[in-house]
């Protein structure tokens, strides 16, 4: 069956106005973050061309981000603490995936069960616990306090675990008949063939790193250690907000992200979806 012109029309519409809603805030921010302070929203009020394009370009935020605000350092801490976490959140992940799928023990649905509900309880309910125990291992302020916590992602356990399940035994069986150890199966004929969920679970590591807040928040009390959500709110005081800045912030804090997004959404998509394959 066709699809009519107008409910074609109609679909047209409906993606431009999506589009839209969604590019214009971006737009709107990176305009921003090019305008000198004083300028942010003087035009806002009639609305006219200069409302939605500056009347003078200066990259005095951007200067300011990384002359005064130290903003190099927090991306460091960022980007260190998100690369660590998928490192080490893939390797623990597919390994208890790996166990949960392919070997059988006492307790394994029990245990599964509860996996599962460390990814549905919501974060604010083990935040005061999960303080408590970081600060008697003397991890507050420190890249352990930031790092740890967010390794063990039951997510990434379920989706190995739904990928490992559709591997046929064969193919592991074949291994340890040739003599090869779990250790080598795991890391030899496994993990190679799980690139689009490997993708998909880095990537939600490390935008989950990436946006983290609140932990970061409580759990770190210099400067040394301050992460780009953290750093985003210091532009907000008692007394003013620096918007330019903090436009300017915001628009790294999306882009790199995005930038990593965008070669990989085929992988991050397989994966999702739970590609693999089947015997």
């Amino acid at each position: 069956m066709t699809t009519k012109p107008a409910a074609k029309s109609a679909m047209y519409v409906t993606q431009i106005v999506v589009v839209f809603l969604i590019i214009f805030p971006l737009f709107f921010a990176v305009v921003s973050s090019l305008r000198p302070l004083h300028d942010i929203y003087k035009y806002v009020s009639p609305v006219t061309w200069q409302t939605f394009w500056p009347t003078h370009f200066t990259l005095e935020a951007y200067v300011n981000l990384f002359v005064k605000r130290n903003f190099g350092k927090v991306l460091y801490n960022t980007f260190f603490v998100a690369m660590v976490t998928v490192g080490f959140g893939i390797w623990f992940g597919s390994m208890a995936a790996f166990a949960f799928a392919k070997f059988r023990f006492r307790g394994q649905h029990a245990l599964f069960v509860l996996v599962l509900l460390t990814f549905m309880i919501p974060f604010e309910v083990i935040a005061i616990p999960l303080y408590g125990l970081v600060n008697q291992l003397g991890w507050i302020d420190t890249y352990y306090g930031l790092i740890v916590p967010a390794v063990a992602n039951g997510l990434v356990i379920f989706l190995y675990r739904q990928f490992f399940l559709d591997l046929p035994d064969a193919l592991i069986e074949s291994a340890r008949v040739d003599g090869g150890s779990w250790w080598k199966i795991y890391a030899s004929v496994i993990m190679p063939l799980c690139r689009p969920v490997t993708v998909s679970a880095g990537l939600m590591l490390f935008i989950s790193q990436w946006e983290s807040f609140m932990w970061p928040l409580i759990t770190t009390r210099s400067k040394d250690y301050k992460v780009i959500q953290v750093a985003l709110s210091d532009f907000t005081t008692e007394f003013a907000t620096i918007w330019n800045e903090l436009y300017a912030g915001s628009i790294i804090a999306v882009i790199i992200p995005v930038l990593l997004l965008l070669p990989l959404q085929r992988y991050f998509i397989q994966g999702v979806t739970g590609t693999g394959i089947k015997e």
